[in-house]
């Protein structure tokens, strides 16, 4: 295969600001939605707003990307990186989030941030909100079911409109909003076990989130017309188990329950199988008067997504859903990582056919890695390659989804610099092409290394050709 990528095409790292930054106090920052997650496999089970002294919360430090900024982005200039997805951290400016007037210490932060990436010639992509609402939004007004986070968030946007709206083009709402009925409190800071119907609440609050975002693109528009803002989506690929036509439809409607938000953000307009979707789980969604014309007048400009790997679907088996994705049987055919999910480069050509023919709308991989333990050998040295394999592989199938006719703005590989699982809150489990010197409970010098692997990416966007051989 020796097809390149096009011209316009960038080649990009992502993170996100509660799994990067740290610094969770300094420059009059309030506390996020994540800043009270321990860490450990069971810290979404228990959400307690009180911080204990005996427990380890990963973001207060997480890779201290806060005062390491100018040292990484010249590494990520090294690489010869093209574009850049980070958050802006909603409460490092609006540290309750109901606040008129924005913090200037956070607004100079991210000043320095963006500034930086240009000088370095690299695109900056900002997600808007990354699971990053701030705490008080959802301790005393409950998250987004309650329709006042509308004008609190269309307030935050304003601000970061006015100050980095002329400087940046790609901007992305909400990160995987989908997620909403599947992990409420990084989605939508729900805490769902509050609610008589969870499913309520949950389709409440994206509808409030559907608004948020249309009157949001709005809001950009006037600062740029330029810009793009883009919905984004876990969507991770499902097969059906066997040629049961019970698997076949179980698997369709499993699917169409994600691609329901990007139906809603993209088309403009409440899909017809959502009517019996609201019947089945007893939903009554309060749509205000103007709600449904705005969605319909600022769609989405393109449809950002994550994706880590594919599952099985079988009628009778009940689907988990994690961080990276919907989990149900293995699949045979494919390998497995350390972490349990499996690994299949073909199938992100699948997905990205799969959406551009139900959209034809510009798609970018916002999200896409390989989580996995890093060892630093007796000269200093971290060889992965399985890593290095992890993204040619699925780069190769990217390129074949561009060639069957997909457009593909960009593809920004997750945790370009390790970073906090979200899942979890470990270090150990590492995606980055830049090793950061910290562990699970947050010790460490914080020291960057290059592995192998960043010295393969920079070959991979300088050539941009012959991957396969590579």
């Amino acid at each position: 295969m020796t097809k390149g990528f096009p011209d316009k095409f960038l080649f990009g790292g992502a993170i996100s600001a509660n799994q990067a930054e740290g610094a969770y106090q300094e420059g009059l920052k309030g506390l996020g939605i994540c800043d009270i997650l321990p860490v450990g496999k069971d810290r979404l089970l228990t959400i307690d707003p009180q911080l204990k002294k005996d427990h380890y919360y990963p973001s207060h430090k997480a890779i201290d990307f806060y005062h390491h900024v100018e040292e990484d982005i010249a590494l990520l200039k090294e690489m010869g990186l093209q574009c850049f997805r980070f958050s802006i951290n909603w409460a490092r400016l609006f540290p309750r989030g109901d606040e008129k007037e924005a913090n200037q210490e956070g607004i100079d932060f991210y000043h320095r941030l963006i500034d930086g990436l240009i000088a370095a010639k690299i695109e900056p992509i900002v997600t808007i909100s990354h699971y990053e609402t701030p705490l008080f939004l959802a301790t005393e007004y409950g998250g987004w079911k309650n329709r006042q986070l509308i004008s609190f968030f269309l307030n935050y946007c304003e601000l970061i409109f006015s100050e980095y709206g002329k400087k940046v083009t790609y901007w992305m709402s909400f990160n995987e909003i989908n997620n909403i009925v599947k992990i409420p409190w990084f989605a939508g800071a729900l805490r769902t076990e509050e609610d008589e119907n969870p499913a309520q609440a949950q389709y409440q609050a994206a509808h409030h989130m559907f608004v948020a975002h249309s009157l949001a693109n709005k809001s950009l528009k006037k600062i740029n017309p330029k810009a793009k803002m883009g919905c984004m989506l876990s969507l991770s690929g499902v097969y059906p188990d066997t040629p049961n036509p019970k698997d076949i439809f179980g698997s369709y409607e499993f699917r169409r329950k994600s691609l329901f938000f990007s139906d809603v953000m993209i088309r403009g307009a409440y899909p017809a199988y959502s009517k019996r979707l609201f019947e089945e789980l007893s939903i009554n969604l309060e749509i205000e008067k103007g709600d449904l014309e705005t969605i319909q007048s600022y769609t989405s400009d393109y449809l950002a997504f994550s994706y880590y790997l594919t599952t099985v679907y079988s009628h009778d088996l009940k689907m988990k859903t994690g961080t990276g994705g919907p989990q149900g049987k293995k699949n045979p055919y494919l390998e497995t990582s350390p972490w349990g999910w499996q690994i299949d480069p073909l199938g992100l050509r699948y997905v990205c056919n799969e959406l551009y023919d139900r959209y034809q709308i510009p798609l970018m991989i916002a999200e896409n890695g390989l989580g996995m333990e890093d060892h630093i050998d007796a000269n200093g040295k971290i060889i992965d390659k399985e890593r290095q394999n992890y993204l040619r592989d699925h780069l190769l199938a990217l390129s074949e989804a561009i060639h069957d006719g997909c457009e593909i703005l960009a593809y920004t590989w997750w945790g370009i610099i390790d970073i906090v699982s979200a899942g979890t809150g470990e270090m150990n489990k590492r995606y980055g092409f830049i090793h950061v010197d910290v562990d699970n409970e947050g010790n460490g010098t914080f020291e960057r290394r290059k592995k192998d692997s960043f010295a393969y990416y920079k070959k991979i966007i300088e050539q941009n050709n012959n991957l396969a051989d590579m």
